[in-house]
């Protein structure tokens, strides 16, 4: 049977990209960043999950405002990269497993979620990122990939509350996978951040590490929060922690904490990681 070994959260600074493209991980603006990812690729070294189910948000690659579902599964073959725009170079595709993939959309609509299905799908720096900083020189290419996108751009948003439900419903849709799987899941974003308007170059330390301890162990008390509470604590764009609280609702049985890193700033953004062991 198919079990979820961790979660993992990161955010997914688009810049980063750029830094590793140019070999810069070891300049001193980024090196406090990019030292935070040794101990998660350790434990991923030590649990090696088969799939990685990543829960992101798209920025207009695949989705733009036109036509933006709330949420939308992966379920092709490959997924590949392509030019957003920010000059960072596009990257290798990713495996998918569309059987997998079918599987969870299949249970996800038996428990009411309305979901795009993807057979066909472009993937961004939300979800291109993380794999990077994770698997880096391509080394997850013996993960299989399942991209789940939420809607964290186009108001309405699906609330912190909606978003554990989803997470919620993806575990138990691994559990009932009937082939083995050890798989991780990764929400993806954040931390507080606001790239545009008045309030450009937001960020809230204590919002944050708030955050950080209160997903571990009590969830439940961040679950209240609405969107527009998340827009004045986190900024604009920093709803894109809701991608997190999806991947906790996942993981439903006892949650360790096995690393945690925060740092600012990196790109305008608050950057954390967070390794949580997961014992079904």
């Amino acid at each position: 049977m198919a079990r979820i070994v961790g979660g993992i959260a990161t955010s997914h600074v688009p810049a980063a990209a750029g830094a590793i493209a140019r070999e810069q991980t070891d300049d001193p603006y980024w090196k406090p960043f990019f030292d935070a990812y040794p101990p998660a690729r350790a434990w991923l070294a030590e649990v090696q999950p088969d799939l990685a189910i990543v829960l992101y948000n798209d920025h207009g690659l695949n989705f733009f405002l036109d036509t933006l579902p709330t949420f939308a599964v992966g379920a092709a073959p490959a997924y590949h990269n392509a030019d957003e725009g920010w000059g960072i170079p596009v990257i290798p595709p990713f495996k998918g497993d569309p059987n997998v993939s079918w599987h969870l959309i299949e249970r996800l609509i038996d428990e009411e979620f309305d979901l795009a299905t993807c057979q066909e799908m472009v993937v961004d720096h939300g979800f291109t990122v993380p794999m990077q900083l994770l698997w880096p020189d391509h080394s997850h290419a013996g993960v299989s990939c399942v991209p789940v996108c939420v809607n964290a751009l186009r108001h309405p948003l699906p609330s912190p509350r909606r978003c554990f439900k989803l997470g919620r419903a993806l575990g138990r849709a691994v559990a009932s996978y009937p082939d083995d799987r050890k798989v991780v899941v990764i929400g993806t974003g954040g931390l507080s951040h606001q790239l545009d308007g008045a309030r450009a170059g937001f960020i809230n330390p204590e919002f944050d590490r708030l955050c950080l301890d209160k997903i571990v162990d009590d969830p439940d008390d961040l679950l209240d929060l609405s969107i527009h509470d998340l827009v004045r604590l986190a900024g604009a764009q920093g709803v894109e922690f809701i991608l997190w609280l999806a991947m906790r609702g996942a993981l439903s049985g006892r949650v360790t904490r096995r690393h945690v890193a925060y740092h600012v700033p990196a790109s305008n953004t608050a950057a954390g990681l967070l390794v949580l062991d997961h014992d079904p």
